[in-house]
């Protein structure tokens, strides 16, 4: 029984010494999530965090969903997105397949961008987010007086 514990325990350190994502930076990954103003609710995948400024870890193996709330405010949504990273070269290297696989299901093989948010939040008026090559905007249904008027929408028939 004993001999077989050992083995157990040999082969599992193996696996873990030959992922190198695993051994490098781990399943978790640290993240900064601030705003401006600050004391706001923070939630990521609906779960409530607490608030503003915070510093958290949140699995590397899915994206995760963040708002942003304060009262007066519009609340602030934005994305950690998961990438491959660069680590994840030397399971080629070293690691093999099982070191590839080991990263995988830990989810170590992935980083999260961006690792640091700063949420500017505005009271009740239009929300422009620029995010890579995605634009968001928030549109309200009573514009404030003091807002340029810079084009109108029309309905195009074919």
């Amino acid at each position: 029984m004993k001999k077989n514990n050992l083995k157990g325990l040999i082969a599992c350190f193996l696996l873990t010494a030959i992922s190198c994502t695993t051994i490098i930076h781990g399943s978790k990954q640290e993240v900064s999530i601030s705003s401006n103003p600050s004391a706001a609710t923070v939630t990521i995948d609906n779960q409530t965090l607490g608030k503003t400024p915070t510093t958290t870890k949140i699995s590397r193996n899915e994206n995760h969903l963040v708002t942003i709330r304060l009262d007066g405010y519009l609340p602030y949504e934005t994305k950690f997105t998961r990438k491959v990273d660069g680590w994840i070269a030397g399971n080629i290297i070293f690691g093999g397949l099982i070191g590839l696989a080991v990263d995988a299901i830990t989810g170590s093989m992935y980083t999260l961008t961006p690792d640091q948010i700063t949420a500017e939040l505005h009271k009740g008026t239009a929300q422009i987010k620029n995010s890579g090559n995605n634009l968001f905007i928030a549109v309200v249904l009573k514009a404030d007086e003091n807002w340029k008027k810079i084009g109108t929408l029309e309905k195009i028939s074919k």
